[in-house]
């Protein structure tokens, strides 16, 4: 059963293969994609449960030992990450079909996007997989790869602007990775994290800070944290709904993962709490500000998104086994949250032609279902009793409340005003787009149902937000909106719902990968068997 630890990565690879066998037929395209992340999903759900039960599950590829070859390794914090990564893939796949006729037109062919998709979920499957430093990076190569393509669809002068800053900003963080790989494997021999646990301890204090800090570095650019997070907000809001959603939900989350293994596995304990906590509060509250100041409701998720990855590095910075589970289970919840909110924002565009807040109005009227919709995740996101956000905000508090220092103390003080001030952004949002009268209320078919009015984006040409004119406006009034899009986002939104719900099993899961990543030994045992 070991062997089903490659299917994540080896599948998607795979349909992307099909996919552009098929390229001249959309509806297989959507079969194999569909067919592809379902099973990937079904084999993170088994290997979570294997993870579990029996301990970390390990193959080497081609039956080489870790010391020269690639190994593959499912613990309980790579499965749990595994299985949400891959489900809220599969939601915003099926997301796409119904965006897929708006986004996608002769400029862009549907070929292009299918396997280039299965391409990123295939990179986020073997990061999260990886038991070496140099396939972490391939892993880090294969989903920005793919990334680089996904932001540009469409070719708008916007995407390109915001692809160019995406790629300068991918490949100097992979400069930096490839520099820190190379120190580590000059001074260790190895860059397999399992035989680097072993042997980074040996090395001189400075020498090991210095590759602490390289590494740490390049996962901060990827995770976006402050201040190596201003490449963020001017690069997702441009690119089409089903990207920006998968991009906020997975690509940070990929860094803050990394930094959570690297920091547990290969240099324990809590060298660098302080910098780490400083890096905690200034994200949380800098990128919360940024979000406050925003109309746009794309550009303010897109601050919220930075400024809640300063909650999963709060419990990271603790090294304590109440700290590391409230900082897992906060990135399991926000990595369907902020996935649904991107989803919702790309309903609101298509409904509306916009996501400028002085252009919206009206919807909780006209659109209650997509009322609902959002204000579900956007309570979760707030920290709302008695939401899954709010028990991950709890558990983070009371860690750094066990911790007592005045910096802990300070960081679960940032962490309240953060949660205000994003009650606040959100409540904005709420206000301005739901509860207040439409600007074009005249021009308003309220009696229509909830799913419909979508604007008629032809030939690739996709509105920004801030570009919709009031012609263009008048014209979105003509087509309903694909059910294709509102009922993955309805399930998106279960699913989180289902998060608060199961809070008490899935706390279990990961106290447990806390416990496990502290301890070491199993992951070390399950790559190195009985080696010393």
């Amino acid at each position: 059963m070991t062997q089903i630890v490659v299917l994540p990565v080896l599948l998607p690879l795979l349909g992307a293969g099909l996919c552009l066998v098929f390229g001249r037929s959309a509806r297989a395209q959507r079969l194999i994609s569909v067919v592809v992340l379902t099973t990937v999903v079904v084999t993170a759900g088994t290997l979570l449960v294997r993870a579990d039960r029996y301990g970390p599950q390990s193959v080497q590829i081609g039956g080489w030992g870790p010391d020269i070859g690639i190994s593959l390794i499912a613990d309980r914090l790579s499965a749990l990450m595994l299985l949400v990564s891959t489900f809220v893939t599969l939601c915003v796949l099926l997301y796409s079909f119904g965006q897929g006729i708006v986004e996608y037109g002769r400029e862009t062919p549907l070929s292009v996007f299918h396997p280039t998709f299965l391409v990123l979920s295939a990179g986020v499957s073997n990061a999260f997989l990886s038991a070496d430093l140099f396939n972490l990076f391939v892993g880090f190569e294969v989903l920005l790869a793919a990334s680089y393509v996904l932001i540009t669809l469409g070719g708008t002068e916007a995407r390109i602007r915001a692809g160019t800053i995406y790629v300068i900003v991918s490949l100097i963080s992979s400069a930096i990775f490839l520099v820190a790989i190379s120190c580590v494997y000059a001074a260790t021999g190895t860059v397999s994290f399992a035989e680097l646990a072993g042997r980074i301890g040996d090395l001189p204090p400075g020498v090991a800070q210095m590759l602490q800090l390289l590494l740490l570095t390049t996962f901060c650019i990827k995770a976006a944290v402050f201040p190596l997070s201003a490449w963020l907000p001017d690069s997702y809001p441009t690119a089409p709904a089903p990207v920006t959603a998968v991009f906020a939900g997975l690509l940070t989350k990929v860094g803050i993962y990394a930094i959570v293994r690297t920091q547990t596995l290969l240099f324990p304990g809590d060298g660098l709490r302080g910098l780490l906590l400083w890096a905690s509060i200034l994200t949380m509250v800098i990128g919360i500000l940024g979000a406050v100041a925003q109309s746009d409701i794309k550009r303010i998720l897109s601050f919220t998104l930075v400024s809640h990855i300063g909650f999963m590095l709060f419990g990271i910075a603790f090294a304590t086994q109440l700290g590391l589970s409230g900082a897992i289970f906060y990135i399991a919840h926000h990595i369907t949250v902020q996935t649904v909110l991107f989803l919702v924002a790309g309903l609101i565009e298509y409904r509306s032609g916009t996501t400028n807040l002085s252009r919206l109005g009206g919807l909780a009227r006209s659109a209650p279902v997509l009322s609902v919709v959002f204000f579900i995740p956007a309570m979760n996101l707030a920290g709302i009793p008695p939401f899954s956000g709010f028990l991950g905000k709890v558990a983070l508090g009371q860690a750094g409340v066990a911790d007592g220092d005045w910096l802990a103390l300070t960081t679960v003080a940032a962490s309240i005003v953060t949660s205000l001030l994003t009650l606040y952004a959100i409540a904005k949002v709420w206000n301005r787009a739901f509860w207040q009268p439409a600007p074009d209320a005249d021009h308003q078919h309220e009696d229509e149902d909830d799913w419909s009015h979508g604007p008629l984006h032809g030939h690739g040409q996709v509105s920004t937000g801030t570009q919709v004119t009031t012609m263009w406006q008048k014209v979105a009034t003509t087509q309903r909106l694909p059910m294709a899009m509102g009922l993955p986002t309805v399930l998106l939104v279960t699913f989180s719902v289902g998060l608060t719900v199961l809070a008490g099993p899935l706390f279990g899961i990961t106290d447990r990968a806390a416990a496990e990543l502290l301890e070491r030994t199993p992951y070390v045992q399950a790559v190195l068997g009985d080696r010393p």
